[in-house]
C-alpha cells in the first residue's frame, strides 16, 4: 500500500470514528434527559444502545494505528516514533 492510499484510509478511520462517536454522544444526550425526566430505567436502555458504537470507533482507531505504524515501517522509519 503506498503512502497516499495509506493517509487516506487513515482518514477515511478517523471520519468514522467522529460518526460513531457523534451516534453515541446524541445517544447519551437522549439517555441524559431520559434520566432528568425521570425515566431512569428508560435512560440505562438507551446508553447501553452505544456501547457497540464506542466499541467500532476504538477498533476503528487500532486500525488508524496499525496503518500509521506499517506506512513509517516501509519508508524505514521508526514505527514507535512521532
Amino acid at each position: 500500500m503506498d503512502r497516499s492510499a495509506t493517509e487516506a484510509a487513515i482518514k477515511l478511520s478517523l471520519r468514522e470514528i467522529r460518526e460513531r462517536l457523534s451516534e453515541a454522544a446524541s445517544i447519551s444526550v437522549a439517555a441524559e434527559a431520559c434520566a432528568n425526566a425521570g425515566q431512569v430505567d428508560h435512560a440505562v436502555t438507551l446508553a447501553l444502545g452505544f456501547e457497540h458504537l464506542v466499541h467500532e470507533a476504538h477498533e476503528l482507531l487500532n486500525v488508524a494505528s496499525l496503518l500509521k505504524r506499517l506506512c513509517r515501517e516501509q519508508q524505514g522509519l521508526d514505527p514507535c516514533e512521532d
